[in-house]
């Protein structure tokens, strides 16, 4: 199976590592790590279905969950990685963790940041769909101006670096307006890993952005039932990784190493220069 949606592999020493933003978010999103942490991974950058470069899925089943594991799955086999590492943010994070329960194998280590929809109980999973379908009925009246609207649209970032918050709303440009209503359909509202988290076997860091509230309890829940969490706290909003991408970087960077240390040696992925796969 070749893989449909857009990724791209940054130079790098060591195993490949997924990046897979948020909702609403592209490529832009790990623009401030990348080169830092080619220090210790190879970084594969993919965008959502919709999102950035990447087309908008062809059937319901694309945007479950399960058809972007098929998607994650047919880019490592792409790159020929027997394991690689794995980075989820927002909604990507509830895909990178939900990738790591049903594949363990394939994963050496991974991190995540700030994920609501990755731990969220029954009740808020309620909630949630009912906002879904307010906000599927306003996109698919009013197109690129319905998702402009939304609350969680990177123009209404208050912490990003200037000309990375530029660059992440211009993308937001390609978004195709009926993509971000299908994930309100079929992938948002039931994503949530909340309960399977507690059967995590490989090993996993959440870099915590403590300013948002509402994650809060999110938070104390995986530091207190995802087996082994490492977990590291940074004075950061929803986008950690870019408003404290220093102290990002060197978080990710020390846990890489540490886990490289206690794992079975990755084979060698070949080639270490840029690859750019585009989608379709």
């Amino acid at each position: 199976m070749e893989p449909r949606l857009h990724f791209e592999v940054h130079p790098g020493d060591g195993p490949p590592m997924l990046f897979v933003h948020g909702f609403l978010s592209s490529r832009a999103q790990w623009r401030e790590n990348l080169e830092p942490l080619g220090a210790v991974c190879r970084p594969v950058v993919v965008e959502l279905w919709g999102h950035g470069r990447s087309p908008a899925g062809e059937s319901p089943d694309d945007y479950s969950a399960a058809g972007y594991l098929r998607q994650f799955e047919a880019i490592r086999e792409r790159l020929a990685a027997e394991r690689w590492y794995l980075c989820g943010q927002s909604l990507g994070a509830s895909l990178t963790l939900r990738y790591s329960l049903a594949f363990p194998e394939r994963i050496i280590a991974q991190v995540f940041t700030n994920s609501n929809s990755a731990f969220a109980t029954a009740e808020i999973i309620v909630e949630r769909r009912r906002l879904a379908a307010a906000a599927i009925e306003d996109i698919e009246a009013r197109g690129l101006a319905g998702v402009e609207d939304l609350p969680v649209h990177p123009r209404r970032a208050r912490r990003l670096p200037p000309d990375l918050h530029r660059e992440m709303v211009a993308d937001t440009g390609r978004i195709v307006p009926q993509a971000v209503a299908d994930s309100y359909r079929h992938l948002n509202v039931d994503v949530s890993v909340r309960e399977a988290a507690r059967t995590i076997s490989v090993p996993t860091m959440m870099v915590c952005g403590s300013y948002e509230r509402r994650f809060a309890p999110h938070r104390d829940y995986a530091a207190e039932n995802v087996p082994g969490l490492r977990v590291v706290d940074l004075p950061a909003g929803h986008a950690v990784n870019a408003e404290r991408h220093e102290e990002f970087n060197a978080a990710v960077a020390a846990f890489l190493g540490d886990a490289e240390e206690t794992s079975p040696a990755a084979p060698s992925t070949g080639d270490r220069g840029p690859l750019s796969r585009a989608a379709g």
